[in-house]
């Protein structure tokens, strides 16, 4: 099996370690002023991020960070900056610019799928957690 096939085990790696793909907007930027642009990010980080990141890695997990701004010029490079000014370990972070293989992917945005699909009214009543 191709090492990047998404359809891989769950201890699917890129490199030597298994992957936590964490959401940027309102999983690690507390987003609170909402969409401001994709190199205008104005919030703090959400409470404990930059701790549960540190443990991730110290885990020995490799820790990838997702956004709808990776995909856009400047957009890996401004939260890049933004981490760094709040204390991240940048240098320890992935920034792929499409969504890894992943053991886990932590997104306030996400529906976990247990075989089962949400109805309509299911998605209608969806709420991010800080909504």
């Amino acid at each position: 099996m191709h090492p990047l096939d998404p359809m891989a085990d769950d201890s699917e790696t890129l490199g030597e370690k298994p992957i936590i793909v964490l959401d940027f907007d309102g999983v690690i930027h507390s987003y609170a002023s909402g969409w401001q642009g994709i190199n205008n990010i104005t919030d703090a980080p959400t409470e404990g991020a930059v701790e549960a990141v540190n443990a991730y890695l110290d885990a020995g997990y490799q820790v990838a960070v997702l956004s709808s701004r990776s995909h856009h010029p400047g957009g890996i490079e401004a939260m890049k900056e933004w981490m760094r000014r709040y204390g991240f370990p940048v240098d320890r972070i992935a920034f792929p610019d499409h969504k890894p293989p992943a053991v886990i992917s932590i997104d306030d945005r996400g529906w976990r799928f247990e075989g089962q699909w949400p109805s309509v009214d299911d998605i209608q009543r969806f709420k991010p957690w800080n909504r």
